[in-house]
């Protein structure tokens, strides 16, 4: 072993790691809203990045699968889906066993047992299951049958290849309806060989509820994650009010989200309807709800999503207007002229046949007229900055001083996530319209696309001085826009 004095008396060298900064969200999430039993009201959300897993999940019929399968048939495809859960009826209380290994899943464990017992409670009384003979079962499947014949009109068993796991399902619904972890009864004790327990890793048991409106679903998921930003429902029987309900929700949500509906009421196209969806959401002017009619698919609006989620705003020249997209797996409507213009009065957007052989997704907007890119774009905008900001007060290893050059600090990081909204192409150099501020008049150019004002410090009142405030910073950003249609004039000379 070395001797003598520590280095550490002449260098003293320490290493001072930086936080890890802040990630921006992802406003390429989609949740869609749906009410198949597979995911439960305790787990309440699931996600897949790709549409076999969702089917694996959800079979291929389901609303869910039908709704995903729009999503993910874009081009390019879209990577990250949200699937949660909607009680539209009232739920019962299940148990879902450990995940068992292939060894556990051997029949032969089961076949073995001939006087097989365990306890559990369903809906408050405790069922003592005796006289199990599993020594003809031929498969899981069989075992559960056997399991849920002496469970009787209480509860049912399941064995869910999918999940490799048993479940036990009380027949009730509503609040009054659980099922609890089992327990060793009379006989061989099976509790554990079926994964029932909470020592051999059963989940916690889910309590059943009363049927909930879509209103209060959304509330919950909303509470629950901020990872999703769209959202959609895939589910039948859906009413107008519910829908108005959660759109009113949406527009008022923190942090910022967007919905969109499938409309496929032939009132839609109808210009002397004032009572169908499209009408209603335009008339209330709602910015963060868009809405489609498809007479082929009750889900088409999930392919519009698809295809603005694909937008990488960290890139090069990448912002899009949905208009001129495809919606591949959806059927485009032949309509009439008067249709057409029904449908953009109302704001209403369609997938729609041309005379020339192409289909196109008009108009991208959303109800109260704006359109989907721009709300889109200044939704991840506003989350960038923001993110930027607090990045730049949570990992700075010093203080940013209360002064002109700290806030001029802080200026520097909004001008830079400004400049990325120039070079995805969402911000463009332009002429400002507006009243102006700081150095920026009504009538100047923004060569930049955007401007950044940061009054002195002097400025400040003392009260927001002692709070440690930064002064308030004012930004003035023009949008690129998109061309969505264009006049050409055929001057002829002979």
């Amino acid at each position: 072993m070395s001797q003598g004095l520590s280095v550490s008396d002449v260098v003293n060298v320490s290493i001072v790691m930086s936080p890890i900064a802040a990630a921006v969200r992802n406003f390429g999430a989609l949740l869609v809203l749906g009410s198949s039993s597979v995911i439960d009201t305790n787990e309440r959300i699931r996600s897949y990045t790709t549409l076999p897993a969702v089917g694996n999940d959800f079979g291929t019929t389901s609303p869910e699968y039908l709704a995903a399968q729009n999503f993910f048939s874009q081009s390019p495809q879209p990577s990250l889906l949200y699937i949660g859960r909607w009680a539209q009826t009232a739920t019962s209380g299940v148990l879902h066993g450990a995940r068992l290994s292939t060894s556990q899943q051997a029949i032969a464990n089961f076949q073995a047992i001939t006087n097989g017992g365990f306890n559990i409670t369903v809906d408050g009384t405790v069922k003592n299951i005796t006289g199990l003979n599993f020594s003809g079962a031929a498969n899981l499947n069989a075992v559960a049958a056997i399991i849920a014949t002496a469970l009787g009109a209480s509860a049912n068993a399941v064995w869910g290849a999918n999940n490799q796991r048993f479940d036990i399902v009380s027949k009730t619904t509503g609040a009054t309806s659980t099922v609890s972890y089992a327990s060793a009864g009379t006989g061989t004790d099976i509790s554990t060989l079926l994964g029932l327990t909470a020592a051999s890793g059963a989940s916690v048991p889910v309590a059943g509820i009363v049927a909930e409106t879509l209103l209060s679903a959304v509330a919950q998921l909303a509470n629950l994650s901020n990872d999703w930003y769209g959202l959609a429902i895939a589910a039948i029987g859906l009413n107008d009010a519910d829908q108005i309900a959660v759109s009113g929700f949406i527009e008022a949500s923190n942090p910022n989200r967007i919905f969109g509906i499938t409309t496929q009421a032939a009132a839609t196209l109808d210009p002397t309807s004032t009572t169908d969806l499209a009408y209603v959401l335009a008339a209330a002017k709602y910015r963060r709800t868009f809405i489609q009619y498809s007479s082929s698919s009750p889900y088409a609006v999930t392919s519009m999503y698809g295809r603005a989620f694909t937008v990488d705003f960290t890139g090069n020249k990448t912002t899009i207007t949905l208009k001129f997209k495809q919606e591949p797996g959806v059927t485009a409507e032949t309509l009439t002229e008067t249709q057409a213009a029904t449908l953009k009065a109302k704001k209403c957007n369609v997938f729609v046949n041309y005379n020339n052989s192409t289909a196109i997704i008009q108009e991208g907007q959303m109800s109260d007229g704006s359109f989907f890119d721009e709300v889109h774009g200044l939704d991840f905008t506003q989350n960038d900055v923001q993110t930027a900001v607090y990045n730049a007060l949570y990992t700075s290893p010093t203080k940013i001083p209360q002064t002109d050059a700290g806030n001029e600090i802080l200026a520097n990081v909004v001008s830079a996530r400004l400049a990325q909204g120039v070079t995805n192409g969402l911000i463009a150099p332009g002429v400002w319209n507006s009243a102006g501020f700081g150095a920026l008049s009504q009538g100047d150019t923004l060569d930049k696309g955007y401007y950044v004002y940061t009054p002195p410090v002097s400025s400040q009142s003392q009260a927001d001085r002692e709070a440690r405030k930064a002064v308030t910073m004012q930004c003035a950003i023009k949008l690129a826009g998109a061309v969505h249609s264009a006049n050409v004039i055929i001057n002829v000379n002979r």
